[in-house]
């Protein structure tokens, strides 16, 4: 159990952000994981591991094991709400050197990290890499940058859409409820009283946010697990699994010969399948292959006549279905 104890001061400045390295980073533990806990991302898992040809997993699951400690420089905090992968990837090399050399050593020596076949050489690869870590630095990012062109970039519009909508949520408890509503309800593993949080874990500890704040990162890789951050001199982190993340890989099929397709359109009713999460229009273009005015266009129609919802979300308009949509398809 680790008890994180806060001030009047840090729970002014929570922060929300999502970042595609750390789905990148996580999504490695689902990966490798063999125990069945991580059953949700199954679909995902069989997708992926016949695609990954041309990737260095093994220096990538040297760094990202099973369970144990993971590198705080591998998951730095991101400096806003959303940011690019190329971006954050890029942040990679802003590492100090130092720091990545000594995390490489811990890693090395963890018991529960470096637990299962294959120790010896992993460790050997981590004192290799962190005998020359700004090298290492540079092979990790262009290892990580391949893997997440094939694991994670192509499933990324999904997945950002799920993390917006959990931190809209979020915000909307805030809103209504105050701090107490907001950490009370992030995860089973989290408990809110006095000030603290507790979350459970495999170690027990207490650690404090003097001030840095909370930043809280909904992180679908995630799940099941609760990821805390605690080393100065970075905000507090957590990161929790997102509400609706059961949905993340749900099959949508074809809507061609659907009886709700006949009646308002075949790319009409895809997109309306679409909608179970927020989207913004760039998203939903992408994923039907349709041009942004046509599109709209499609949108404006389900729009008017209450079918999709629209709300603003800074310089996006995010399209969700109505609860008739949902009628709908469930009458299909």
């Amino acid at each position: 159990m680790i008890r994180l104890h806060l001030s009047s001061a840090d729970t002014r400045r929570i922060r929300f952000a999502s970042s595609p390295l750390w789905e990148a980073v996580t999504s490695l533990r689902t990966l490798t994981d063999t125990s069945r806990r991580w059953h949700l991302h199954q679909p995902w898992r069989e997708h992926v591991r016949s695609r990954l040809g041309g990737v260095d997993l093994g220096l990538l699951t040297a760094l990202v094991r099973p369970a144990g400690y993971l590198p705080d420089f591998l998951v730095p905090a991101p400096a806003r709400r959303n940011v690019a992968f190329p971006t954050a990837l890029t942040g990679l090399a802003d590492v100090d050197p130092v720091q990545v050399a000594s995390e490489l050593i811990h890693l090395a020596g963890h018991p529960v990290a470096q637990r299962g076949p294959g120790r010896d050489a992993r460790v050997a690869l981590l004192h290799k890499l962190a005998d020359d870590p700004e090298a290492a630095l540079t092979g990790i990012a262009q290892a990580l940058d391949a893997y997440w062109q094939v694991a994670v970039a192509p499933f990324w519009v999904r997945l950002h859409a799920l993390l917006q909508d959990d931190i809209a949520y979020r915000l909307e408890q805030l809103a209504d409820g105050g701090v107490d509503a907001l950490l009370r309800s992030l995860h089973p593993s989290v408990r809110f009283d006095d000030m603290t949080l507790h979350i459970e874990k495999y170690y027990d500890g207490d650690a404090s946010a003097d001030g840095r704040g909370v930043l809280l990162v909904p992180c679908a890789f995630a799940w099941p697990d609760v990821m805390v951050r605690t080393a100065q001199p970075y905000p507090v982190t957590v990161s929790y699994s997102p509400r609706g993340v059961g949905r993340l890989w749900e099959h949508h099929p074809s809507s061609r010969h659907a009886a709700l397709a006949e009646v308002i359109g075949r790319t009409r009713a895809d997109l309306l399948r679409l909608l179970d999460l927020p989207m913004a229009t760039s998203q939903l273009a992408t994923q039907l292959a349709l041009s942004a005015p046509t599109l709209n266009a499609h949108l404006k129609a389900l729009h008017a006549a209450g079918i999709v919802t629209a709300r603003r979300d800074g310089r996006f308009v995010l399209y969700s279905r109505a609860p008739v949509a949902d009628l709908l398809l469930e009458a299909e």
